[in-house]
């Protein structure tokens, strides 16, 4: 677990004791107090944050005690998340927001997904006619896209935020200029980019201090961050995109700065001041199905989330999946996840330059149209080719199977919730684990590899493929903040994940979960899981390989595995009945997540 040093924690500690749900009023704070430990629930009054770091869920618990309300306290927490969890998220980054606002009882969604230089086009990660090896791009300049995440919460706060950035910008401060005690996750993190981050002077400095990796237990710093925030506070989010911080964005991708002697093959990009200027987040509408009388608000493309988890439920809507047995319901599951993404991989793209069909993938029609592809006895063929949204025939597909693009599994997740009924779902990313690996140099942030995410060449010429680079484009994403409400338009949960392309389908296998199977949400995030993305096998964590009876079933139907040892790392907020909130997190993956309520409640 990690907590920050004791003299950091003024806006930290005094959250510590809400993560109990027992009804002992919070400790008086005082310097010698710890910041707060981890824990996978809680349950309270007046607002409630889950996060994957105690520290981080702490910042957005104090924004909602000093009068925040949700989008204050998600601010907070990923300006934290960028200090704990430099590998999976920061302002060198993007992501996507969805908001539930209490007094319209209306979802909206902000894309803050980086995009491609305006010089991009369809060669962007081409040589010779051929597409360069992947590790060339991912760590690279090459792969950096104009950051979205500083925009991201100017966009937030301006339309429903209540509190100035520099006061939700200070808990993030004084956490990265007194530092917090590293973990095992973090070292483990540290070490998976040791070789990386060793070529890279200003990555080596601030991760790997006299050339070591971090030890657990030990402070780390990052005061360049803390000016950073702090130079944010004093002149808005825009300083990022001009002036002296853009500035350094622009020569660290245009020429990367590579230790002398390394070996490394290491890109140049082509982001432009003129990039970082024209840079804006787009307010779209959320995606919307009906599932088991409620609605299922998701992310719209740029993202592929909210069109693939809406398309799977829609499939599954036909199947009673609460009397199902194990066995049933994670075959049905299954292939309604691979048809889901061999839709995806057909349609999806950035609306902005591709006719992205949503209403067709979200047709109740089209998902009958689908559905009745999936047989009790039998296991569909993977590749899966696509169906036609625009024009939905019983059982039937349309052209060649587009194969799933790597995405990188580092990312972060974090849910609010306050005292007025408000709930934001956010999912922000730096793409890989460490994403580009490049610090730019003063600033303290690691710039992402998002641009990776981009089909690399089309997988059959003769197919269109609509996520190739362009001029200024968003690579397609995976990313799927939820937020569910009840037929009085109130809010029920709100959940979301990182894991790459898996996160779509940690957010279907929570929601069929508690949903359908009647976990509390606390162990439908906990249950293992499986993950199939129109590939010929699954896969399966721990849990679920090592049940021979039930793989055996399975495999007995025509299904094949592989193992992955983790899956997604999900955080959640529920609305219950009697008006409190409960947060939950994960038990176990990545160290296990940080549930903190405001005023804990039996």
């Amino acid at each position: 677990m990690r907590r920050s040093v004791a003299r950091n924690v003024s806006v930290l500690a005094v959250a510590a004791a809400v993560v109990s749900v027992g009804g002992a009023a919070p400790p008086t704070y005082s310097p010698s107090a710890v910041a707060p430990l981890k824990t996978p629930v809680a349950v309270g009054y007046g607002g409630a944050v889950a996060s994957v770091d105690a520290d981080a869920s702490a910042a957005g618990i104090e924004v909602l005690r000093q009068g925040g309300n949700a989008v204050d306290a998600a601010v907070a927490t990923a300006a934290a998340l960028g200090v704990t969890e430099p590998y999976s998220a920061g302002i060198g980054g993007g992501g996507f927001f969805v908001h539930y606002d209490a007094k319209s009882r209306t979802v909206h969604t902000v894309d803050g997904r980086e995009t491609a230089p305006l010089s991009a086009d369809t060669s962007l990660f081409l040589e010779n006619g051929e597409p360069i090896p992947f590790a060339e791009g991912m760590t690279s300049g090459l792969g950096v896209g104009t950051p979205g995440t500083p925009a991201t919460w100017r966009t937030a706060l301006d339309t429903w935020g209540s509190k100035p950035l520099k006061q939700l910008l200070r808990p993030a401060e004084r956490l990265a200029e007194d530092g917090f005690t590293v973990d095992t996750t973090f070292r483990s993190q540290t070490a998976a980019n040791q070789a990386r981050f060793a070529d890279f002077p200003a990555s080596a400095e601030l991760f790997l201090p006299g050339g070591q990796l971090p030890v657990v237990g030990s402070v780390f710093k990052n005061p360049d961050l803390a000016r950073t925030y702090q130079e944010l506070g004093r002149k808005g989010v825009g300083a990022l995109y001009r002036g002296p911080i853009a500035d350094d964005i622009v020569r660290t991708v245009q020429e990367p700065p590579v230790v002398e002697g390394a070996t490394r093959i290491v890109r140049p990009g082509d982001l432009t001041r003129r990039d970082l200027q024209a840079y804006e987040t787009i307010r779209r509408a959320p995606t919307k199905v009906s599932y088991r009388g409620l609605d299922v608000y998701g992310m719209a493309p740029s993202s592929s989330g909210g069109t693939s988890v809406g398309e799977a439920l829609n499939i599954l809507e036909r199947t009673d999946l609460s009397e199902a047995d194990r066995t049933q319901y994670l075959h049905r599951f299954i292939e309604a996840s691979r048809i889901a993404f061999a839709d995806r991989g057909r349609w999806v793209g950035d609306p902005a330059f591709e006719d992205v069909p949503v209403r067709g993938l979200l047709s109740q029609r089209f998902a009958d149209s689908r559905e009745c592809l999936i047989k009790d006895d039998a296991v569909l063929k993977s590749p899966l080719a696509p169906g036609d949204p625009r024009r939905p025939s019983p059982c039937g597909s349309t052209g060649e199977a587009a194969p799933t693009t790597y995405e990188g599994e580092n990312t972060t997740h974090l849910t609010t919730a306050d005292k007025w009924g408000n709930v934001v779902a956010y999912t922000l990313t730096i793409e890989s684990t460490g994403g580009s690996g490049i610090t730019v140099p003063g600033r303290g942030f690691l710039l992402n590899n998002e641009l990776t995410d981009f089909s690399f060449a089309p997988a059959d010429p003769a197919v269109h493929d609509p996520n190739l680079p362009g001029p200024g484009k968003r690579p397609r994403s995976s990313i799927s903040p939820t937020i569910v409400l009840d037929r009085h338009d109130r809010p029920v949960l709100a959940l979301g994940s990182p894991g790459g392309a898996t996160i779509i389908t940690t957010v279907l296998q929570t929601l069929t979960g508690h949903l359908d199977r009647g976990l509390p949400l606390v162990d439908a995030i906990a249950a293992p899981r499986a993950s199939q993305r129109n590939q010929a096998t699954t896969e399966l964590e721990p849990a679920l390989w090592n049940d021979r009876k039930l793989r055996a079933e399975l495999e007995a139907i025509g299904h094949a595995f592989r193992q992955n040892p983790e899956i997604g790392a999900a955080t959640g907020v529920q609305r219950l009945r009697d008006g409190r909130w409960l947060a939950a997190a994960e038990r176990v993956r990545r160290g296990g997540g940080s549930a903190m309520v405001v005023n804990p409640a039996p």
